[in-house]
């Protein structure tokens, strides 16, 4: 018997309580100083008899490690299991243009063919997952660029593409960034919507000093339009909030601006908050952006001082949220990369990306389905064979089964390899997390 090395261990934020998560034994708990002692000395000199010796063994913080490895094992093939049966999320882009000239915009440098989508790309883009995905269950995601351009063209086009979907029997999504997004509500009531994905950056002034028309106009009023038409047709809202330096400390007047619209209690409705952080290419100052650790430091600290933000966004400080709204861990997370697994991502240009963080990079593509199908098996195939227990960086890290290796994207960025570490600072979110929601919990 000794020490779990599954367990995730430490100190609540402004607490002097501790707590254990183990996501093999499925336990969690809060610790009095003198029971986190007793566990940290097992940890520290190994096994030896103490007050709670048994209740430690019976939750798996102390644990044989031949059982131990059978129970990662056999979570491992769950896991598997699970992951083969998960809905599959499938991109198209039907345009990288953009009205927006935003900030901190990714895409600026990407170069793509001068083309257009056509019905015959459309075409091509239902008969490859009709015939690549057909037993699996999937649903669409519209992404750009900007999907929702104000044109009779692009409307039509749109239009089509709904069509195709509903003659499938496919739910869509749409992420756009809203200006004529009033525009579209009729035209997205004609599909099956799961939601569409808005960004508003803050409150007007600061929104309109990031993310502007390319004249420099301001987007926040016809924005907000958009969202009160969607919420009225009862289309579901992701509001999403790209944060850096810039405009963190905006969050508690857009959060009150949200509850005195009335949005937070409205049952399609969620929010979600996306941090600015270079992935390709990012125009936004370095010194402007937060490292994922900063940040949701920074929205802890704001919590703490403006409480009302919790009404309009949760953090989710790694498992800490599950934990509070469900009672019980999430199973264990062996990767955290969807990439050829459960997302996909296909462009107007016929050609197959791996997930959202690749698509538009030409060099990144995997094969086309326009005009001819291919695909590059020996790349896919790395894409789909990376989890923790193919990255030698998380064998022995104690946080790897709720980090999951991260985003393989960034980690092939950073290291040159799809299977390597991009690591997440889960023990101190879970630190942050259960000072927040431990008296929930």
């Amino acid at each position: 018997m000794q020490y779990s090395k599954h367990n995730i261990f430490s100190k609540i934020r402004d607490s002097e309580n501790h707590f254990i998560i183990n996501l093999i034994s499925k336990n969690a708990d809060i610790l009095s100083p003198q029971v986190a002692e007793e566990l940290s000395g097992i940890k520290e000199n190994g096994m030896h008899d103490t007050m709670h010796l048994s209740e430690f063994i019976e939750k798996g913080y102390v644990a044989d490690e031949k059982a131990e490895s059978i129970k990662y094992k056999n979570a491992y093939l769950d896991f598997i299991d699970s992951r083969d049966s998960d809905e599959v999320q499938l991109f198209f882009v039907p345009n990288y243009s953009c009205n927006f000239a935003c900030t901190y915009c990714y895409q600026d440098a990407y170069t793509n063919a001068n083309s257009e989508v056509t019905t015959e790309i459309v075409d091509a883009f239902f008969n490859y997952i009709r015939q690549y995905f057909a037993n699996r269950k999937k649903y669409i995601t519209v992404f750009g660029g900007e999907p929702l351009l104000n044109s009779p063209k692009q409307k039509e086009m749109i239009t089509y593409f709904i069509s195709k979907a509903n003659e499938h029997g496919l739910e869509l999504s749409f992420v756009t960034n809203g200006y004529t997004l009033k525009d579209y509500v009729d035209i997205i009531k004609s599909g099956n919507t799961r939601e569409v994905q808005i960004t508003l950056d803050g409150t007007e002034t600061v929104h309109n000093s990031r993310r502007f028309l390319k004249n420099h106009e301001g987007t926040f009023n016809r924005i907000v339009e958009g969202i009160d038409a969607c919420l009225q047709n009862n289309i579901t809202v992701n509001l999403r909030v790209v944060v850096d330096k810039e405009n963190i400390e905006d969050l508690p007047l857009l959060s009150q601006f949200a509850i005195d619209k009335g949005w937070t209690k409205h049952e399609n409705f969620k929010t979600q908050i996306g941090r600015n952080y270079e992935l390709h290419h990012c125009s936004s100052s370095p010194e402007k952006l937060f490292s994922r650790i900063s940040l949701y430091e920074k929205l802890y600290a704001l919590i703490q001082e403006y409480p009302h933000i919790i009404e309009f966004y949760q953090p989710s400080y790694s498992i800490s949220k599950f934990l509070f709204e469900n009672g019980e861990l999430p199973d264990p997370l062996f990767d955290a990369c969807p990439a050829c697994k459960t997302e996909w991502a296909f462009d107007y240009t016929g050609r197959v990306y791996s997930c959202t963080a690749t698509v538009g990079k030409e060099d990144e593509a995997l094969g086309t389905f326009f005009p001819e199908v291919t695909l590059q098996d020996d790349i896919v195939e790395q894409w789909q064979s990376r989890d923790v227990t193919e990255i030698s960086g998380c064998s022995e890290c104690s946080l790897q089964l709720a980090c999951g290796g991260g985003c393989g994207s960034i980690a092939k960025n950073r290291t040159g390899a799809i299977c390597s570490t991009d690591c997440r600072p889960v023990k101190e979110l879970l630190e942050l997390g259960f000072s927040t929601y431990a008296d929930k919990i």
